[in-house]
């Protein structure tokens, strides 16, 4: 993780943030030596229920309960 104290990061804000995004590597940024603050990429938050998550991505074709032939299925017999 780069590391780059406050006042170089106010010198150099705008380049570090497209930076930043380029290679998604976080950068940590000090004064006088001690940690104050960390920039890093922004991610989506995950979902918080698979329920609902593929909505309108996946499409049913046809009957998806009864089975595709009986001569597969020997307890139908």
């Amino acid at each position: 993780m780069k590391t780059l104290q406050a006042s170089q990061f106010k010198a150099q804000c705008l380049a570090l943030l497209d930076e930043v995004a380029r290679t998604g590597e976080p950068v940590l940024v000090t004064k006088h030596g001690r940690p104050l603050a960390e920039l890093r990429p922004h991610r989506k938050p995950r979902a918080k229920s698979l329920f609902g998550l593929h909505k309108d991505k996946i499409k049913i074709k046809g009957d998806i309960i009864s089975p595709i032939g009986t001569e597969l299925w020997e307890a139908l017999k």
